[in-house]
């Protein structure tokens, strides 16, 4: 259901429109998918893209301009929702961000491939971590990379540096790197996977190349 507004989202986000007036519009469609509650609505454009946890603002978008979006909600069954794109909003990107989303796409690719029963969640941290901090981003990498999800929208296990809880079959959990530029822009690439028996199965299924709106 998630996968479905993040779809859409060039029927929105386009430059000159405010954060808060794209999250008045998703969140219209968060419910419109069959959710019961609006859990989250993040729209970080440029410099805002640099927060992790920014929410909405009276900011216009510009031209040209990253604009991280992360979006989730309660279906009737109970369960969350919870994904992360970074979009384009017209215009051509900065040079810089387009070398590191790359960097980050990879990344979060990796943290994926990487799940399966008995790594622990440093580890699945770390898959993610290594290849960010290798290519110079590493202190840019400003939080963990998962929370588990369910019945809460945060809960174990925590894919994070120290964490030695191994990963079992069932548990189901975000994918989350990013890369923050303070004042300038950023990117965060979020996927809820499901750890099997052999490996991972990934539940958001919407491409997470670049999108230029």
């Amino acid at each position: 259901a998630i996968d479905e507004v993040h779809l859409r989202m060039g029927e929105w986000l386009r430059p000159g429109r405010t954060e808060a007036e794209v999250a008045t519009d998703i969140a219209a469609a968060i419910r419109a998918t069959g959710h019961v509650t609006v859990d989250f609505v993040i729209v970080a454009s440029g410099p805002n893209g640099a927060s992790p946890h920014h929410g909405t603002s009276d900011r216009p978008i510009g031209v040209g301009e990253p604009v991280v979006v992360d979006i989730g909600g309660t279906m009737p069954s109970g369960y969350r929702s919870d994904c992360t794109r970074t979009y384009l909003a017209g215009g051509s990107a900065p040079g810089d961000f387009l070398d590191y989303y790359e960097v980050l796409r990879d990344a979060q690719r990796a943290a994926v491939a990487a799940v399966r029963p008995g790594i622990t969640g440093a580890q699945a941290d770390a898959a993610a971590r290594e290849p960010i901090a290798a290519a110079g981003y590493g202190e840019a990498f400003l939080h963990r990379t998962g929370h588990g999800i369910g019945l809460d929208g945060h809960e174990e296990p925590y894919l994070v540096a120290g964490n030695d809880r191994p990963l079992e079959a069932g548990m189901a959990f975000s994918i989350e790197p990013g890369i923050y530029l303070a004042g300038r822009h950023g990117a965060r690439i979020e996927d809820i996977v499901v750890c099997t028996t052999d490996g991972v199965h990934q539940l958001n299924t919407t491409p997470t190349e670049l999108i230029a709106l």
